[in-house]
């Protein structure tokens, strides 16, 4: 059996307290190939939530008073179970995302490499800092907070799911997974891997409705905190709803990320192949992926030129196929949302250039768009004011670099932005200018941000940070042990040195 076989015959149960639990079973297509079914995977409801959160909670004492040098140990078994099925986990993620192999690949092998990073901050989770004094001894640590609710997108579902899962676990606090409605498979698979890592009950996975079974979650009591990576406007619903009972919230919502190329810049083949490669890889489907392109007046010609004939050289279909590079976008509903874009840039009068070529492929198949390049906009169109999350790229020239940075920071999104300039150290005081929670000099892609990196938004891109050791601090709740003399009412009472 081929792994292509293997792949199709995926059907995923609930996990919950260690059992499969089956129920309703919602289909996996492949949006390359509508007509092929990937697999399967179970939904639940509300009782389906409160089973999990009960057994996350039964299981929390025991996983929190775990040394965390075991329960980084169980982190690193799943790595090294990943990395040994490599080949068809990358399979099953394609077929089921779109993404083309490579970055699917690519996205696997990060995963395991994510975990091997939490596992080695086991030593910094369990830290303690003690400070001694005349008036005795402070114990600050940092107390794992419980059970946490994950909740996961579907553009990179395994890696993303892994950079709030980990932390957390690390931490000491048990989780209740809600798979993505799109590419929810080969996560399913690692969680299950992961969750047999564990005792029962520490790992659980959940699907259904974000109106229910995300709901279920978001307004559960015994659930302490809520992670999300995904769109502003679930976001926002679910900082509403875990206010009911003030929960801690982590939520890396969505970006609208300019890059502006300065005068004092060289179009180079390299940075024009660094943003193609950005804005293009898995489909344009990337959070922080540069999504307006903000270019000098006296570059924005040649720019454009050389933007439009690589950007026409992206070979379109089928992941699986060694030839091409770039996808299908994953779901109807998205597809939408890019071809809505387009017909509105080309309503308001912009040039509209549709390049690249198909591969036994067409948009009659699967979810297709060819990439696209589009100027001649306002600043205020919406493909420039909104998230597009496709493969379609703006293009507007500025004449001063103050411009640029008020067109910049002109979006309630402040994910990421890129600047390029030969003048490194010019870029950076640029960046410094722009409302972004990262800002890359002449990068801007998958992996100019890495998991040891803290990263987040700015204003409606979201709240707090993930990644590297700040993620582990919000997995967590500071607590101060305190053995201290009041020299108020014992002002002549000394106290004994602790040991």
């Amino acid at each position: 059996m081929t792994a292509t076989d293997q792949a199709a015959l995926v059907t995923i149960p609930l996990l919950i307290d260690g059992r499969d639990v089956v129920g309703p079973i919602t289909e996996v297509r492949n949006p390359a190939r509508l007509t092929e079914a990937v697999g399967g995977y179970s939904t639940g409801d509300r009782a389906s939530v409160d089973a999990a959160v009960a057994a996350a909670e039964a299981a929390f004492p025991g996983w929190a008073a775990r040394p965390a040098q075991d329960r980084a140990a169980a982190l690193t078994l799943t790595a090294d179970l990943i990395d040994a099925d490599l080949a068809n986990l990358s399979t099953l993620l394609t077929r089921e995302h779109g993404k083309i192999l490579a970055d699917a690949t690519a996205e696997i092998a990060n995963t395991a490499r994510t975990l091997r990073y939490y596992a080695g901050l086991a030593e910094y989770a369990s830290r303690e800092t003690i400070s001694q004094d005349y008036r005795g001894r402070i114990v600050e640590r940092r107390a794992a907070m419980g059970v946490v609710a994950v909740i996961v997108p579907w553009n990179y579902p395994v890696l993303l799911a892994t950079l709030m899962i980990a932390p957390a676990l690390v931490a000491g606090n048990t989780v209740v997974v809600k798979l993505p409605d799109n590419s929810p498979l080969a996560l399913a698979v690692v969680l299950r891997r992961l969750a047999a890592a564990v005792e029962p009950g520490v790992v659980n996975i959940v699907a259904g409705s974000g109106h229910e079974v995300g709901a279920a979650l978001t307004t559960h009591p015994r659930v302490r905190k809520v992670s999300f990576t995904g769109s502003t406007a679930t976001g926002r619903a679910i900082m509403r709803d875990a206010s009911v009972n003030l929960k801690n919230l982590s939520l890396e919502l969505g970006g609208n990320d300019p890059a502006i190329v300065l005068e004092s810049a060289t179009v180079t083949t390299h940075l024009v192949d660094e943003l193609v490669r950005g804005a293009f890889t898995s489909t344009g489907q990337v959070c922080y992926a540069p999504k307006r392109l903000y270019v000098q007046r006296n570059l924005f010609e040649e720019f454009t030129e050389a933007f439009t004939a690589a950007t026409n050289a992206l070979v379109v279909g089928e992941g699986l196929n060694p030839a091409v590079r770039m996808g299908p976008v994953n779901n109807g509903q998205q597809h939408r949302t890019v071809i809505d874009l387009i017909e509105t840039s080309r309503s308001e009068g912009a040039h509209v250039a549709e390049v690249g070529e198909y591969l036994d492929a067409s948009p009659e198949d699967g979810y297709f768009i060819r990439p696209t390049v589009v100027t001649g906009l306002r600043q205020k169109s919406p493909l420039v004011q909104q998230e597009q999350f496709g493969p379609v790229v703006p293009i507007l020239a500025f004449d001063t670099e103050d411009e640029a940075i008020a067109l910049a920071n002109d979006s309630e999104y402040g994910l990421a932005a890129s600047v390029w300039s030969d003048d490194v150290e010019h870029a950076f005081d640029v960046g410094r200018r722009i409302q972004a929670g990262s800002v890359f000099v002449n990068i801007h892609r998958v992996g100019a941000s890495d998991p040891s990196m803290p990263f987040g938004g700015f204003k409606q891109s979201g709240i707090g940070r993930g990644h590297g050791e700040i993620a582990v601090d919000e997995a967590t709740e500071v607590q101060i042990l305190a053995d201290r003399i009041d020299m108020h009412t014992n002002p002549t009472q000394t106290k004994k040195a602790q040991p």
